[in-house]
């Protein structure tokens, strides 16, 4: 391992200053940057340690709002009585990511800056219309997401919570790989005042997306039986050692059943 700094911040105005330094990097969970590091292909000339920033830590229900801490753990939020309450589709995405390890280490501010095109929350973000609040500002879930391991975030801006709009209805499946745990794919279906959304992670080629034939089909029927015939396209999708684009395509329809049934 190189050399590098290493601050501790005790509060969020201390990581902001810590974060403007030149080619500073700020560590959540630790889940993707300490590995990448280990494999030279990170090289941070400092790391920003948030786990102290108690700004940062927990889960409230703020009148039609789920409001999660950024460096609340995926097994915090998988257990947590007012999640399960709230969005308990929420709460059963961040149970099964990962491993035990991963789920007791990994935050959810941390993936949602992170943007693996095979991550889970950022699939709940874009279905719920979730708002991404940061240490400079608030942005929609679908201006958030700009690619693959691309986020609208400036380089000193952290996330500081996520708001959550509470649905009528939700539910998240997934097709895991094995080894990993990550989506092949992951459908998150939504139910709101205004109308069904559906975010799939996994299969995008430029990251997750919403699948808008699913909605416009759904929001007409809201059941499994609505989406017969309807299919997302195989162009653009991922296609690897894992599972090709038509295989992922038909994924996303079987996941969108299952999710559909699950919420109903």
């Amino acid at each position: 391992m190189y050399a590098f700094e290493y601050h501790r911040p005790q509060s969020l105005s201390s990581a902001a200053a810590d974060l403007a330094k030149p080619d500073a990097k700020a560590l959540a969970g630790g889940m993707t940057l300490l590995p990448t590091m280990k494999q030279r292909l990170a090289s941070p000339a400092a790391l920003i340690d948030l786990k102290n920033v108690r700004e940062l830590a927990g889960i409230a229900r703020e009148g039609d709002n789920l409001v999660i801490g950024a460096m609340t753990r995926h097994a915090e939020v998988a257990r947590n009585n007012v999640v399960q309450a709230a969005i308990p589709a929420l709460a059963s995405l961040a149970g099964i990511i990962g491993d035990p390890h991963v789920r007791n280490m990994g935050t959810i501010g941390g993936s949602l800056a992170n943007n693996d095109p095979a991550a889970d929350y950022p699939a709940a973000a874009l279905a719920l219309g979730a708002k991404i609040v940061t240490s400079k500002r608030r942005i929609e879930a679908q201006d958030f997401f700009t690619g693959l391991f691309e986020t609208a975030l400036e380089t000193d801006e952290l996330i500081t919570q996520v708001s959550f709009p509470i649905p009528q209805r939700a539910a998240y499946m997934k097709f895991r790989n094995p080894a990993s745990r990550y989506a092949l794919v992951g459908v998150f279906v939504a139910k709101t005042a205004g109308g069904v959304r559906v975010a799939v992670t996994g299969a995008g080629g430029n990251g997750v997306f919403r699948a808008e034939a699913f909605e416009a089909a759904l929001n007409t029927n809201f059941s499994p039986s609505a989406l017969e015939g309807v299919s997302v396209p195989a162009s653009g999708l991922n296609s690897d050692i894992h599972a090709d684009a038509d295989y992922r395509a038909h994924l996303i329809g079987v996941m969108a059943k299952r999710a559909v049934e699950a919420a109903a």
